[in-house]
């Protein structure tokens, strides 16, 4: 994943945490959980084929057999090669720089990490920072939208709304069914937002 995160004058922070990959293995463990399809072109085989059967495609991605597709996609035409690039400096930066594991090396927790934290006040001051990157948020919002979009969100705002309405982080209902289960297994207790 390539996380960005910046404080603003909004109550909530910019924060985008997207994978480098058209979807992230997680959205494709929900589809299996669900037992629905992947949709097309987001996951290919070793003959370069599109995969939609989200438990072929676990099976296949770990046992190296299938890849998630870069953001843009196949080729050039569609920007794939910039989702290609973002993932192969995520990987340099997180193993090469620190002398991990990478790519099919990286096993349970043996993964690499690269953060960069960056002084704001080091190039302007902070609240002016904040005050601007909310400007930048706010005038976001209020472009124009596309036909039948009711409204515009900035990175963090969804996450935001959703802390604000439960409290909480936003899980959807197979992962929560899951979680309960194991909750009741391991007889554990306090848990209630499952």
């Amino acid at each position: 994943p390539l996380p960005f995160a910046f404080p603003t004058d909004e109550g909530f922070p910019f924060l985008l945490d997207a994978a480098t990959s058209i979807t992230p293995r997680g959205k494709i463990e929900v589809k299996a959980r669900q037992g629905k399809p992947v949709p097309e072109g987001l996951v290919i085989d070793g003959d370069g084929e599109s995969m939609t059967d989200a438990e072929e495609i676990l099976g296949a991605l770990i046992r190296g057999e299938a890849s998630l597709l870069p953001l843009g996609g196949v080729g050039e035409e569609t920007g794939g090669h910039k989702g290609y690039g973002y993932s192969a400096v995520v990987e340099v930066l997180s193993s090469a720089l620190q002398g991990g594991v990478f790519l099919r090396a990286v096993t349970g927790v043996n993964v690499g990490h690269f953060f960069i934290a960056v002084d704001i006040s080091a190039f302007t001051e902070p609240e002016e920072f904040r005050r601007r990157a909310g400007d930048i948020m706010r005038a976001l919002r209020g472009s124009r939208r596309m036909p039948g979009r009711e409204r515009i969100y900035t990175p963090g705002e969804k996450e935001h709304l959703t802390r604000l309405r439960r409290r909480g982080a936003p899980i959807n209902e197979s992962l929560r069914a899951d979680l309960a289960q194991m909750r009741d297994k391991l007889g554990l207790e306090g848990y209630g937002f499952l």
